[in-house]
């Protein structure tokens, strides 16, 4: 898939990773829809990416109707649809036994939910569309990235509820690439490591300095623009598919 004819709709689009995604294949000529559910920022991420390149639509990932209303719409604007890129995520933070109580069942539930079974459904959605495209090179139809995170690996105490959550994004990459092989779309997911988004901007400098020390090479936290970069090398390799790649320069998390 060459950049200038990505049609994508980016989940988590209006800031960090997906912002970055969406940067990326704008300035390359393609165009996107930017699910998200921070209006204030949507509108920001349009007026900087312009109006004829991108818009944004507020969107509920874990509502199975209003995705694919929106998933529909977007195709629309864009002009068809090639590309899904998952980049919606919340962090769940908190231990199973927590001091005052164990973790209540809703909290769980409510990072699964928007982890994984929104990841799910906004590629499902996706893919009911991208199954009637014009094949392309090596019968090339769609392709979906998601995003799940090294602590589907190795999570740190406090992670329980993330690490399901991410573990099972990585763990449904090759079954639906296998299911969706027939109908030329590839599935392809990316793991990474720390990341500057706006939740570690929020962190004090010293905790930025220790999270950045713990990574072997480059001993630095990993930039927005790396991981749009590698979403933009999945999207032109068209033998990339049912995989999980690492990006996290070799970091490893410690138990905490």
């Amino acid at each position: 898939m060459q950049l200038s004819d990505t049609r994508a709709v980016i989940t988590g689009g209006v800031s960090g990773l997906g912002l970055a995604v969406a940067r990326h294949l704008v300035a390359n000529g393609g165009k996107v829809a930017l699910f998200d559910v921070n209006e204030e920022k949507g509108a920001a991420a349009v007026a900087e990416l312009g109006a004829d390149k991108a818009r944004y639509w507020k969107t509920d990932v874990t509502d199975e109707t209003g995705v694919i209303a929106n998933v529909a719409a977007a195709k629309e604007f864009l002009g068809g649809l090639n590309a899904a890129v998952n980049c919606a995520g919340i962090l769940g933070a908190g231990r199973v036994l927590g001091r005052e109580a164990p973790m209540p069942l809703s909290q769980f539930q409510s990072t699964v939910m928007v982890n994984l079974v929104g990841s799910f459904n906004v590629a499902k959605a996706a893919a009911d569309l991208m199954q009637h495209n014009e094949a392309g090179t090596d019968g090339e139809r769609g392709v979906i990235v998601n995003t799940a995170s090294v602590a589907a690996y190795e999570g740190q105490i406090g992670q329980a509820a993330y690490s399901a959550s991410k573990g099972g994004v990585v763990g449904m990459t090759l079954p639906m690439a296998r299911e969706l092989a027939r109908f030329g779309i590839r599935v392809m997911t990316i793991a990474p490591g720390v990341f500057w988004t706006p939740m570690v901007d929020g962190m004090p400098e010293s905790v930025q300095q220790s999270l950045a020390a713990t990574i072997p090479f480059p001993s630095r936290l990993g930039q927005p623009e790396e991981f749009a970069d590698l979403v933009a090398y999945i999207l032109g390799n068209t033998y990339l598919n049912g995989e999980t790649i690492r990006l996290d320069g070799a970091t490893r998390l410690a138990p905490k």
